[in-house]
């Protein structure tokens, strides 16, 4: 069989599918295509045969593999620090491979049910100095490592899994994709002391925050944009498809709404009562995880974003400003290519890829 030209990637949502095809020899020849909103997976076959159908008549390929990027209400990350004493020798390699496989070990122990999809060392610290990245040649008397696993059910992974075998399509790598897409879009922002990416999701809401540059923590709150229609659904007592209609229609075109048989200020008010509910837990988790700072960012991504638009609480005091990321395909999809040709320099990357030689320590985030 011939090499194949295109990679793949899946970003499955629980209300959208995206998909992007790139070209691993011309950057410039790329293609996307996504499905309509949906409430339910009652029609996912459809929907993925579709989108395998354009894949494949865009690229001239057959398609049988894919790196599939999800988010989950069932997703958990982990913060651990591990530590070693070397009484100044020379750091090796597999001291710190050692420190990984003693934290990757624990994880593994302590939540059975759980997959690892992202290893993160957050931190180095070296006879009490911090480094973002290992040094190449150092000696020391003692090494410690901050480590964040990112981990989603078995569960969630084995269904996925099943899906894709209907179609004979295996899966190369799952990637946490609110993690990816914030690695991708970090860079793109003006510094800050504190900048939180919080993507809005359909059944939950994905906070990942960074100080000075570099990942500390992440967090998973159960709450979404579905959650805003469930209020809409019972209050005016209508059915769930009727109620997400009314809540897009409230953040397309505000005018047409106030002339429909219903109270537009009491869809204003339930549709502000939970986004303001949103905000704020997620403010309070930010502010509970990340050092006390001047400068605090916000930026909102995800479909589920689109409803917060015109509606910013900017007295809040938990944040110093809040910004609305208008997200397309191209990005989305391209940050999951990003993170797996080693956009993130932190990352341990558990499924071996080509990457640049990085001097001594080059095949330390190849060992799993």
């Amino acid at each position: 069989m011939n090499k194949k030209n295109f990679e793949i990637y899946f970003d499955f949502g629980s209300s959208k599918i995206r998909a992007g095809a790139f070209n691993k020899s011309n950057p410039s020849e790329k293609f996307y295509t996504e499905t309509k909103f949906f409430l339910n997976h009652s029609n996912i076959d459809f929907d993925i045969r579709k989108i395998i159908a354009s894949l494949e008549k865009n690229t001239n390929e057959y398609l049988d593999d894919i790196n599939l990027m999800i988010d989950s209400p069932k997703s958990l990350s982990v913060g651990i620090s591990v530590s070693k004493k070397l009484d100044g020798s020379k750091l090796m390699q597999e001291d710190v491979k050692f420190l990984i496989q003693e934290a990757k070990q624990q994880i593994s122990k302590n939540y059975k049910d759980k997959n690892i999809v992202h290893i993160i060392i957050s931190n180095y610290i070296i006879d009490d100095i911090e480094y973002t990245l290992l040094p190449d040649e150092i000696k020391c008397n003692l090494i410690s490592m901050d480590i964040i696993f990112i981990c989603l059910s078995k569960e969630i992974i084995e269904y996925f899994k099943k899906i894709f075998s209907k179609f004979e399509i295996s899966i190369n790598q799952i990637i946490c994709s609110s993690y990816a897409k914030s690695i991708n879009y970090k860079n793109n922002i003006s510094s800050m002391e504190n900048l939180s990416f919080v993507d809005v999701g359909f059944n939950k809401t994905s906070i990942t925050c960074y100080a000075k540059n570099k990942i500390i923590f992440q967090d998973i709150l159960l709450i979404g944009g579905n959650h805003i229609t469930k209020d809409i659904s019972k209050v005016f007592k209508v059915n769930i498809e009727q109620a997400e209609n009314m809540k897009l229609d409230f953040n397309k075109d505000q005018k047409l709404l106030r002339n429909e048989n219903f109270s537009f200020e009491l869809l204003q008010k339930v549709i502000f009562s939970r986004t303001e509910e949103i905000l704020e837990l997620c403010a309070k988790s930010i502010k509970l995880n990340t050092p006390k700072s001047s400068e605090s960012k916000m930026v909102l991504m995800g479909e589920g974003s689109k409803i917060f638009h015109g509606q910013l609480n900017q007295k809040n005091s938990l944040i110093s400003k809040v910004d609305i990321l208008n997200e397309i395909n191209e990005d989305i999809c391209e940050s999951g290519l990003k993170l797996r040709m080693g956009l993130n320099e932190q990352e341990v990357v558990i499924i071996p890829k080509k990457q640049i030689k990085r001097g001594f320590f080059e095949n330390l985030f190849h060992f799993f």
